[in-house]
């Protein structure tokens, strides 16, 4: 069984992070976030199939779409150090330098609640939206996902907007034809077209899952944008394509529509997401690992251990389970139960289907919130920041210093405690999800460089 271990990347399943192993990687390819390029109470679920109308005509589609899509610009300050050997410990002098970044978005509120990437506001100071009537406004940024790389802003333009309605991103099927809309480099909104490639595409080892895969080409400048099915209906948000050079060479991805709703409806609510955690450790199975584990089923998500007083181990799921279905939807891979569980809330049940002993069980299971608030590593204690901290330090993502304990910092307490790290090592610290992924990956009492913003404002780094 010491084999079997290595088949899975271990971790607790939410709606948010990666688990199991043996995905699709573009292992020659670079992922590139198209370059910076709700109340959805008016939400049409779509029920028809869209393959190509009779007319091979997407301009009623077209003309639906193209006047919620806007132009967002981000402006943003970045420092420079005057001293290249200040690397540690402070930067020395610095002046601001202004970084103009953009992308798209989608309206998809009459009174100018907007959706877009979090990667194309990433660190701004200024946020502006243009029209596709070319009208100009100011734009704040109410919150973020920076898991699924969403966002929502809001402008006031003293008038109705156009908006998008929300189609059923579950109900698309591959090879419908659907739409891209993006606003690229402030030129008006520009539509092309293709085909559903894929469902459920999982590509990273953190955060997104379940894209959708489409050949609609999407170029920087398009990211935020609208993916929409031939009536119009919003179906996704271009996020991704996958190239060598970050243009466009045959496929791209969007965020499903059905998932960008509920962050949506969540920050608005909430202010934050709210994530259900099934409770379950474990992979999705394949031929390899299916032999490995001496299964016969070569498809649908198997579990390695069960978390301790989650839904799932109130509910009976056991190690050897293999989950097939979530809520009448067949699960063939982690993707498909990802998707599932991600546009679930805290205290929402779901009917698990899981094949035991030669038989199908449905088994009603209470999802549990996730409670990875904190995190310890090297005698620093780590936590989620707050939605007033981002704003004070004019960020949308970071972790924070709660304690320290470790005798070689101490010295620096005072500059330390309650410092916002950013980064550790290569990786951003999106939140305590990602940083315990980070950390946990490291051999004991490894060292890893840190970048954080002290009390005072100062970016300093060090290791931990």
């Amino acid at each position: 069984m010491k084999r079997i271990s290595g088949l899975f990347l271990v971790a607790l399943l939410s709606g948010a992070m990666t688990l199991g192993a043996y995905k699709l990687v573009f292992e020659e390819n670079t992922l590139v976030g198209s370059e910076l390029s709700v109340a959805p109470s008016q939400t049409n679920f779509a029920k028809n199939v869209n393959y190509l109308p009779e007319t091979g005509d997407f301009t009623a589609a077209a003309d639906k779409a193209v006047h919620t899509v806007v132009h967002v610009k981000n402006v943003s300050y970045s420092t420079a150090p005057s001293n290249p050997y200040s690397y540690f410990f402070g930067y020395g002098q610095r002046e601001p330098q202004p970084q103009v970044g953009t992308g798209s978005g989608v309206i998809i509120t009459e009174d100018g609640y907007i959706v877009t990437n979090n990667h194309v506001v990433q660190n701004a100071s200024e946020l502006e939206v243009t029209l596709n009537n070319n009208k100009a406004y100011k734009a704040k940024l109410v919150g973020t996902d920076s898991n699924m790389d969403i966002a929502l802003l809001k402008i006031d333009a003293g008038e109705k907007l156009p908006f998008a309605t929300f189609g059923n991103s579950d109900d698309i099927k591959v090879g419908e034809w659907v739409l891209a809309v993006g606003n690229p480099y402030n030129l008006t909104s520009t539509v092309t077209a293709g085909i559903v490639s894929a469902k459920a595409r999982n590509l990273s080892n953190d955060g997104i899952q379940s894209f959708i895969q489409t050949d609609a080409a999407v170029n920087p400048g398009n990211s935020g944008g609208a993916l929409v099915n031939t009536r119009g209906e919003l179906v996704g948000i271009n996020t991704m394509i996958s190239s060598m050079t970050g243009s466009y060479v045959g496929y791209s991805f969007a965020v499903p529509s059905n998932i960008t709703r509920k962050i949506i409806e969540d920050i608005m609510e909430y202010g934050n997401v709210q994530r259900g955690v099934l409770g379950v450790k474990g992979g999705e199975l394949n031929s390899y690992a299916s032999k490995e584990l001496g299964v016969s089923e070569t498809q649908g998500f198997y579990i390695n251990d069960v978390i301790k007083d989650s839904g799932a181990d109130k509910a009976g799921l056991k190690k050897g389970d293999i989950i097939v279905e979530v809520d009448n939807r067949t699960i063939n891979s982690f993707a498909d139960l990802n998707n599932a569980i991600g546009t679930k809330r805290p205290n929402d049940v779901v009917n698990v289907g899981i094949h035991r002993d030669g038989e199908l069980l449905t088994l009603p299971v209470k999802l549990s919130k996730n409670d990875i608030n904190t995190f310890k590593y090297n005698g620093l204690e780590l936590e989620d920041i707050s939605s007033g901290e981002k704003q004070q330090y004019k960020i949308n993502y970071g972790v924070k210093v709660k304690e320290i304990n470790d005798e070689s910092l101490m010295p620096y307490y005072n500059e330390l405690k309650d410092g916002i790290i950013l980064s550790i090592g290569n990786y951003k610290a999106k939140d305590i999800e990602t940083v315990s992924k980070i950390l946990s990956s490291k051999k004991a009492n490894e060292r890893v460089r840190v970048e954080m913003i002290t009390k005072s404002g100062e970016l300093v780094r060090f290791l931990i």
